[in-house]
């Protein structure tokens, strides 16, 4: 079998859509997996030995472009894919196996998709409450149960490249690190607040850790913040670093701390100990897929809201998440895991 899977465009979707790919290649091994997704997916493909290609989409994420679509497929098409399988829920992310023409093309039935899948399926929230049950569920034909125990994500780390990173970035590695992650795209309703982070990193400095801060130039500001609280302190790589560099730079930490974002997705299939920090969103849903993790959420009234702002205003799922459970839960972690 030859497969198109046309993958999210969220960093920790791809890596728990990485479940799927493992579980196709363990069903079959001889399969062929190629996955179609945004070009800055291809760090995160890259790292998945399932995957034999990545396909880059040349449309912006939302755009519609129904012109590049078709020519895409049209180009695809003389790949001849025995199936593909749409793992987001809208109609434009159909439209490209369905211009290739390949036979049987699987997903879940959202926007009106009747026609651009062949084989669609009805979504039961109920029976298939995680994001990645709802992956796996659409690699198998309609009615099996789901076996048990789930493949985790695993991301190879290319040793050369992270060697050229680190001799690029002038970074040491002579203490024992912990990673902290303090931004999520998705909104500031995930994000614990810049100077509990900072609280955190100067009790685990004190304590003969280095601290280094990853995220993308959208957390800058908040690095700083960071950065200003513990004088300039950590090793902040915010903004200094590609996302196939901080996959391999992660995989120096001995413990990673962060908020519901993509890298503590790819923390956990690294196989790093991970803090989990949940506020908006839950990971009943979405959870780190690893043994090593510790997930900290309050089970306030108002959670999960799956909001990016607070809409009460008060933030009380992460302001009430103290340093001190925080701290505590990651020295249980690094006992545990040493």
């Amino acid at each position: 079998m030859k497969y198109l899977i046309v993958g999210p465009a969220w960093v920790g979707d791809m890596v728990m859509a990485q479940t799927l790919f493992k579980a196709i290649k363990q069903r079959e091994p001889s399969a062929h997996i190629d996955v179609l997704a945004p070009a800055w997916t291809n760090a995160l493909l890259a790292r998945m030995p399932e995957v034999e290609k990545a396909i880059a989409l040349p449309v912006g994420h939302g755009e519609f472009k129904l012109i590049q679509r078709f020519k895409l497929g049209r180009r695809l098409a003389k790949s001849h894919y025995d199936q593909a399988i749409v793992l987001p829920n809208s109609l434009k992310s159909a439209l490209v196996p369905f211009f290739a023409g390949i036979p049987k093309r699987t997903g879940w039935m959202r926007e009106c998709r009747y026609g651009f899948l062949n084989d669609w399926r009805r979504l039961d929230k109920i029976q298939y409450p995680l994001m990645i049950e709802r992956f796996l569920a659409l690699g198998l034909p309609k009615g099996p149960a789901l076996e048990k125990p789930y493949p985790h994500p695993h991301l190879q780390v290319d040793l050369a490249s992270r060697d050229v990173a680190v001799k690029r970035l002038g970074l040491q590695a002579d203490k024992p690190i912990v990673a902290l992650c303090p931004g999520a795209e998705f909104g500031p309703s995930k994000r614990w607040p810049a100077e509990y982070f900072a609280e955190l990193a100067n009790s685990l400095i004190a304590q003969g850790y280095a601290v280094w801060l990853f995220g993308s130039k959208n957390d800058e500001v908040i690095a700083q913040a960071i950065q200003t609280k513990t004088h300039e302190a950590c090793v902040n790589l915010c903004g200094q670093t590609n996302l196939a560099e901080a996959i391999d730079l992660l995989s120096l930490a001995q413990a990673v701390v962060s908020n519901d974002s993509g890298l503590m997705h790819i923390a956990a299939a690294l196989n790093v100990p991970v803090v989990a920090l949940y506020g908006s969103t839950s990971p009943d849903f979405t959870p780190p897929l690893s043994d090593k993790v510790a997930v900290l959420k309050l089970d306030l009234e108002c959670q999960p809201c799956f909001q990016r702002v607070c809409p009460l205003g008060h933030w009380r799922c992460l302001r009430d998440l103290q340093p001190a459970k925080v701290e505590a839960a990651l020295s249980a972690l690094l006992n545990l895991t040493s």
